[in-house]
């Protein structure tokens, strides 16, 4: 077959990447092994390390992750089946009972098994780089104002469990999981942990996990980080610290300067200094100065703190016990420091750093014999984290009073739901282990490969054409007015939301990554404070579609925000551990505020797209979490509040749990196929079969609404049900997109027919559906997002009538938008603390517009001649 062309997603070109990993399709039928080759400009082959992520159903691979080591950002790289070369020094790994160590060629890493250092060891040249290695976490037993006597304490990592993911020859993954401890207190707030070598490399990536399980009234995390030390060999003078601002900007000195002295140095010494280089020998400074060295002040500590998204400070003393000094402002910090020498040093830096504030890069002690480096998540400058419920529930005790309240703040409330206790947060980090203090250029290139890690993607074109993800898009479409209409309103509403993530400053630790739900034009600002008008958590499939936007255009800037937004979604929105775990939360003011803990946010519909991308590991976890997650709806029934209890009870039967045919079985499903591809377990495959045939079988189809489902088989009771309903709900968090893959991979013509019914009956006129299903829906919602449900019945059924239908739909704009322009415009004046752009434009709209208007185009674009 013909080799697939990778491009690089940003023009990557002053960049340094130690490594990169990405996803790419295979046509069905076509790639039977792993191994392919890499080739690079002039025919060179570069060394690649290849593996399976999905199979089509016939076996072959449909899915592939592969990991090129130092990259070339200024190449371009074609890929194609086929048995490629091995790197010429491979990643080298050697496990024992206490360690495994890596060697990169360049670096040799020692990774503990037990204790509380990761890493107690890095070298490069034979001599050490980095030792110590460990998470760091401030505990704060209450809130300053609050109470007198505040105790905070420091607790490290201790491992409990290490183990070898990758192994070779062009990438290891070494995965660690443990806690946070100190002597006398119970051990808390778990962590996984990912380390990533590539072979020829001087860089660790890191990518970092905590899952919040204190009790958020008396466990405050006042930092939280990861520590290591440097040992120091060079001359005070010739001890370098770095720092990056905004763009090419450089923080850089020297704990010991030589710059600015009464006495001169001499221009090669002072150049050398602010070089990064070695200074010419001291016995060649003036007199005047190296017999006065002793009285020039020694500066071992420096902090570079952002605590919002729009400042940071820099400081330095001398050491604990004296005063900081004021060194540096400015208003964005990419997050990447260097402390070291001539000799060696390391450079350190966390991705996302001024979005996901507070956070804080510290280097103490640089005038001893090891310097101490922590990269704080959290940053200590700030206050403490405060993850407690926003109210006091104001005597919501029963469902009346919750159900009643909903109807003016739209916040399901109920007490002890809107705990934090299980959500979690993802962070990545790089360590660089260099032989010697970089160039600016140098710094700056490994400052922005930190920053936004270059990225490697096949292109839209060939995407589109091995038709994957269900083969309901297509490429972006200007043959027509209307069609460039679409394109056009696509775009900005798009731009719209981009621009607003920065005008509004979503950002922060807990908040990077989402976007808000409704807005208030009184104010002038999203409803932050208003129940569940504020934060979005995936309602109605922002994350879908992001994810479709950018399969058919390949922008670099909707992956990005996509990929924040999986990582947001993926892990905030949702329990990782405890009661309502691997459940996620239901729009609120805080993510984990809602009552309505549901599959339809923790959905692995919403995490395929960025796995198959990149092969990430974490977000592999993260699906794999949700397997299991529908025996969780026995507990926490989503419709307790609203149905008659003898619809879902099933505590009679412990293997029966109720299941909404809708966005239960729309995640379901999407858990279920997904692990299917990725493993092809025959398990896994009945299951989802049989759970496809037993709603094929229902009287009414999927508009029988839900019914009892055997956790260990998978089957639905059939339902004697004279009745038909919908839920506007049902189809617009994945279910849609999922069936479309469903039918696409697997033969049972019971169920493509019972799900083209409910596509062609949802929006159909009433006595349609009454002839078809014995009754009317009556008044349904959401008729715009819905016409992508009609225009796949179209393209299935090849009819014309149908097609037109969906068109009509997303033109009607019933719960959405017309075809007009978005009214955007910008509100200044005393009204506002700063000028803003706001709009006509409600999340849930663009959602469900953006959607609908990709899949009318992608099934029945053909049919939209004007």
């Amino acid at each position: 077959m013909q080799p697939v062309n990778l491009h690089w997603l940003e023009d990557s070109r002053q960049s340094l990447a130690g490594g990169v990993t990405l996803g790419v399709p295979w046509p069905m039928g076509q790639v039977k092994k792993e191994e392919f080759l890499l080739i690079g400009k002039g025919g060179k082959q570069h060394p690649v390390q290849s593996w399976p992520l999905a199979y089509w159903p016939d076996g072959s691979i449909k899915w592939t992750g592969h990991a090129i080591s130092n990259p070339d950002p200024k190449e371009g790289l074609k890929l194609v089946p086929g048995k490629g070369v091995r790197p010429e020094k491979g990643v080298k790994v050697e496990e024992t009972v206490s360690s495994i160590k890596v060697d990169t060629g360049l670096i040799q890493c020692e990774i503990s098994k037990h204790g509380k250092y990761l890493l107690p060891l890095v070298l490069r040249n034979g001599k050490p780089n980095l030792v110590n290695g460990r998470l760091v976490l401030l505990q704060q037993d209450g809130a300053f104002g609050e109470k007198e006597n505040i105790k905070t304490s420091l607790l490290e990592s201790q491992i409990n469990k290490t183990s070898i993911e990758q192994n070779g020859p062009v990438r290891t993954v070494v995965k660690i999981e443990g806690m946070h401890a100190v002597d006398g207190q119970n051990a808390w707030l778990p962590f996984v942990i990912r380390f990533y070598f590539y072979a020829g490399s001087e860089s660790i990536r890191t990518m970092h996990t905590i899952v919040f399980d204190g009790d958020e009234e008396e466990d405050f995390i006042k930092g939280l980080g990861l520590r290591f030390e440097v040992p120091m060999k060079d001359e005070l003078y010739d001890r370098h610290i770095r720092f990056a601002g905004k763009e090419e900007g450089v923080f850089a000195e020297a704990v010991k300067g030589l710059t600015g002295l009464r006495r001169d140095a001499g221009k090669e010494v002072r150049e050398a200094q602010v070089m990064g280089n070695k200074t010419p020998d001291v016995d060649t400074f003036p007199d005047n100065v190296s017999s006065r060295l002793h009285y020039i002040p020694n500066f071992g500590d420096y902090t570079l703190s952002h605590t919002s998204p729009d400042a940071f400070t820099i400081r330095k003393r001398t050491e604990a016990g004296h005063a900081w000094l004021k060194s540096a402002f400015g208003d964005r910090a990419r997050g990447t420091g260097y402390v070291g020498g001539p000799a060696g040093g390391v450079a350190f830096g966390i991705r996302n750093f001024w979005q996901s504030y507070p956070a804080q890069l510290d280097i103490r002690r640089a005038h001893t014999e090891k310097a101490e480096v922590t990269m704080w998540l959290w940053a200590p400058d700030a206050e403490a984290m405060d993850l407690r419920f926003y109210h006091d529930g104001m005597g919501q005790d029963t469902y009346e009073k919750q159900l009643d309240a909903l109807n003016i703040t739209y916040e399901d409330y109920e007490p002890g739901f809107g705990t934090a206790k299980g959500v979690a947060r993802t962070s990545e980090m790089q360590l660089w282990v260099l032989d010697g203090t970089p160039d600016y250029g140098t710094f700056n290139a490994i400052a922005d490969g930190i920053s936004v890690p270059p990225q490697l993607a096949a292109a839209p074109e060939y995407l589109h054409q091995v038709e994957v993800f269900g083969k309901i898009w297509n490429l972006p479409d200007t043959s027509t007015p209307a069609k460039a209409k679409i394109e056009e309103y696509l775009k900005d509403y798009f731009e719209f939301y981009k621009g607003q993530v920065d005008d509004r400053r979503w950002y922060g630790f807990w908040d990077y990554g989402d976007v808000m739900h409704s807005y208030d034009f009184d104010r002038h600002t999203w409803r932050y404070d208003v129940g569940g008008f504020a934060w979005d958590n995936s309602e109605l499939s922002t994350d879908l579609w992001l994810w479709y936007y950018y399969l058919r255009t390949g922008r670099a800037d909707v992956f990005r925000m996509a990929e924040a937004m999986t990582r947001h979604t993926g892990e905030v929105d949702v329990h990782h551990l405890g009661r309502f775990a691997p459940l996620g939360s239901r729009h609120n003011v805080q993510h984990w505020g809602c009552s309505a803990k549901q599959l339809r946010i923790s959905t692995a519909a919403n995490r395929r797209f960025y796995y198959y991308l990149t092969a990430d590991e974490r977000v592999g976890d993260l699906m794999r979490e949700q397997i299991n997650a529908v025996a969780t709806l026995k507990e926490i029934p989503p419709t307790r509040k609203v149905s008659d209890r003898s619809i879902w009870e099933t505590e009679k039967d412990p293997n029966k749990v109720y299941v909404s045919f809708g966005t239960d079985y729309g995640a379901v499903s999407a858990a279920w196929f997904t692990e299917w591809e990725r493993t092809g377990d025959d398990r896994i495959k009945e299951k989802l079969m049989n759970s496809m045939r037993t709603i094929a079988a229902q009287p009414k189809g999927f508009f029988t609404g839900g019914s009892r489902m055997d956790l260990r088989t998978g089957s639905f009771e059939v339902q004697d049900s004279r009745t038909a309903r919908a839920s506007h709900l049902s189809a617009v968090f994945g279910l849609a997109e999922i069936c479309a893959e469903l039918i696409q991979n697997i033969d049972m013509p019971e169920f493509k027919e019972a799900w083209l019914q409910y596509c062609e009956l949802y929006n159909a006129p009433e006595e349609e559906q009454e002839k078809a299903l014995g009754n009317a829906l009556g008044k349904l919602n959401l008729g715009q997002g819905h016409s992508r449900l009609t225009a796949y019945a179209a393209m299935q059924k090849q009819s014309p009538s149908l097609a037109k239908r969906a068109w009509d739909e997303f033109f009607g704009g019933a719960a959405g938008y017309r075809f007009e322009k978005p009214k955007i415009y910008e509100v200044q004046g005393e009204e506002v603390l700063r000028p803003v752009e706001e709009g006509h434009i409600s999340t849930n709209a663009t959602a469900q517009w953006g959607l609908a208007a990709i899949q009318c185009l992608g099934l029945v674009g053909d049919d939209l001649d004007w």
